[in-house]
Order: structure tokens, then C-alpha cells, then sequence
């Protein structure tokens, strides 16, 4: 998309919203604002004839709200994606998550302050930020891309390196993701038994209510035992524990228990909770004896992660570049050679069930 305008179209059931979001937009270098709608219904109309790239989608409309708006998208295949905008509420943070959920690129809040210049500040710095992670050589496959990995592109060829058969134990899968992220982990966690004989333990980065919700969502979705962690929740085979937005998560052991500790420790990578942070925990907690898996998302947090782990024993399985929202996040962990399999989300589920069979087994 470099050199050429992201055409946005603006979806909101405010006319004074649609005003704010258009002029932001109008001040944003390479974006071309082509709409702008005040429902579902006129969004779906306007996409239909003026086939934008982005969307701006409010969450919480009258009549079709952004939900809807973006399962119709899927159902008649259409291609813009979108950046959801929602309030910093608990009903906000449970739509907003379930469009993530339902596909969406990414989401902002909308800034509630009094001053209204320092909202259009933080609006535009958010917008700015959202738009040139969708414009990003990252989030996209390049046609030199489509050669990594004849490995993973088709399912029958997913196979592991030739030293993955001297697997030695695994004791904790460990899961990063970022943009993108939600959608992976509906595509994955659902795939796995709940007599998974290891727990999960999953780095998305996301504000405190987000990850609370999407804990929620995913829960019921899964045979796992999905939750938001606390300090002292136990990291338990057939559970799944989600790192809480805000706060960095380490694992500690007791005798034969392993629980999650909740942390107020720097961000990493710009991120708390961090990707790269739980994994070095889980190394020294497990000895190496953990699977790292890196999905889509923004940036490189995981990388150093990853390394750490690998250095003690890991092992670790990326995303194809095919089917991520953002490349960044496994884009840097196949080019420093850390990834033992590259596969498509598809794949990625059977493929931890066969890891850790393979494991049992040594």
C-alpha cells in the first residue's frame, strides 16, 4: 500500500463524532477520508460503492452496531478491515473485544477528557498509530514472503525441524500474540482438550477490562478452563490463564505447583503485560521444558523471549506469514532462526497436541 492513500471511510452514529474522527483524519498523512456513515446499514451501502480499504466503527450503534457491521463484511467477503472506536467501560470492553474477536484490525477508546483539544490530540496520536501499523510492510504478505517456509503453507507439509523429534518435556505452553490476537486465539484455544495435560499461559497485549472480557469470551468458547490471572493463581494442566492488561505476570513454584505473580515491573517493549517478560519466567520455572508460541501482533515483543528459551531447551512454533493481521511479532522470530515450525493458525493447534505427545513420549 506505500505510495498510495489509505482510503478510510467513517462509521459513526455521532455527527459530531463523524466531524471529530474527519478531522483528525484530514491532518493524517497518507489517508484519504472517502465517507463517512451514520449507521450499520449506510456503512454497508457505502462500502459496497466506494470500496474503502479502512474502516473507523463505532461500537455501539443504534440498529446494526459495528458487530454486525463486521459480520456482514465476512459474509459477503468484502475487504476492508477495521479499527474499532470504544468507550472505557465494562459494556464497552465486552462489544469492543467480541469485534476483535469477530475480525476487527484493532480498537481505540475514545478519550472522555474535559479538554477537547487534548482529546483531539490523543485521538489523533492513537488514529496515527492504528493506521500506520495497517499501512505497515508487516502487515502484509509480500510475494517474497509466500518462499519462507514451503513448510507450513500447506497443511500435510507442517513438519518439525529434524532435531524437533528429540523433543525433551514440556510442561507449559506459552502463548504472545498482539494485533490481531483475539481472532488467533479463537482460531487456536478452542482446537485444544480439556485434558490438555499442561496449562496456558497467554501474553495479548490489551487494557485491563480487554483481557477481562476476552477471558470471559474465550471461556466459553473452549473445553480449557479459560480465566484472567490473579497473584496466586495456579497454573494448572487443562487451564488457561491470561496475563491482565496493566500489570506483568511471572510464575513462581511451590513443591510440585506453579502459580502466576502479578507484577508492577517496568513495561518491556512498551508492553506490560509483556511477551518477553512471562517467557523468561517460564524458562527458569519450567528449566526450558515449555513451548513458546508466537502469533500475530505489532512489533517484536517475544523475540528475546524466545531466545532465552530456546537457550535453556525450548522450543518454539511462529505463524505463517499468511493469515496474520501483523507479520512483526513472528516476522522477528523466524528471521533470527528461533521458530522449530512456521504454521498457519490452522495447523497451529494439532500441531502443540502433537508437541506434547511427542514429549510424554520422551
Amino acid at each position: 500500500m506505500s505510495g498510495e492513500p489509505t482510503r478510510v471511510l467513517v462509521v459513526d452514529d455521532s455527527a459530531l463524532y463523524r466531524q471529530t474522527i474527519s478531522n483528525v483524519l484530514r491532518d493524517a498523512r497518507d489517508v484519504s477520508i472517502i465517507g463517512v456513515a451514520r449507521d450499520g446499514r449506510d456503512a454497508l451501502e457505502k462500502i459496497e460503492r466506494l470500496d474503502p480499504d479502512l474502516l473507523t466503527l463505532d461500537v455501539q450503534m443504534p440498529g446494526m452496531d459495528g458487530i454486525a457491521v463486521l459480520r456482514e463484511i465476512s459474509r459477503r467477503r468484502m475487504r476492508p478491515k477495521a479499527i474499532m472506536l470504544s468507550s472505557l467501560t465494562a459494556e464497552g470492553a465486552q462489544v469492543t473485544t467480541d469485534a476483535l474477536l469477530e475480525g476487527a484490525f484493532d480498537f481505540i477508546l475514545k478519550p472522555s477528557g474535559r479538554d477537547p483539544q487534548e482529546n483531539r490530540l490523543r485521538l489523533r496520536e492513537n488514529l496515527d498509530e492504528k493506521i500506520a501499523a495497517f499501512r505497515a510492510p508487516d502487515g502484509r504478505v509480500k510475494p517474497s514472503e509466500r518462499r519462507l517456509s514451503s513448510v507450513a503453507t500447506v497443511a500435510p507439509s507442517a513438519a518439525p525441524r529434524p532435531d524437533e523429534d528429540s523433543v525433551s518435556g514440556c510442561q507449559a505452553v506459552i502463548i504472545g500474540v498482539s494485533t490481531g490476537g483475539p481472532a488467533a486465539l479463537k482460531r487456536v484455544l478452542p482446537t485444544l482438550p480439556e485434558t490438555l495435560p499442561v496449562p496456558v499461559l497467554v501474553v495479548q497485549h490489551m487494557p485491563l477490562q480487554f483481557t477481562e472480557a476476552l477471558s470471559r469470551r474465550l471461556d466459553e468458547m473452549c473445553a480449557l478452563e479459560v480465566i484472567q490471572a490473579r497473584s496466586g493463581t495456579e497454573a494448572r494442566a487443562g487451564r488457561v490463564l491470561i496475563a491482565p492488561g496493566g500489570r506483568q505476570m511471572k510464575l513462581s513454584r511451590r513443591a510440585d505447583r506453579v502459580h502466576a505473580k502479578l507484577t508492577n515491573d517496568a513495561p518491556e517493549n512498551g508492553c506490560r503485560p509483556s511477551v518477553d517478560y512471562l517467557l523468561r519466567s517460564a524458562g527458569r520455572v519450567f528449566q526450558g521444558e515449555a513451548l513458546g508460541v508466537i502469533m500475530t501482533g505489532m512489533g517484536r515483543d517475544g523475540l528475546e523471549g524466545c531466545r532465552a528459551l530456546k537457550e535453556r531447551g525450548g522450543r518454539i512454533f511462529a505463524q505463517h506469514p499468511h493469515g496474520c493481521v501483523v507479520y512483526g511479532m513472528p516476522k522477528a522470530i523466524i528471521e533470527n532462526d528461533l521458530a522449530d515450525r512456521v504454521l498457519p493458525l490452522s495447523r497451529m493447534g494439532p500441531a502443540i497436541l502433537s508437541h506434547l505427545k511427542r514429549s510424554r513420549r520422551e
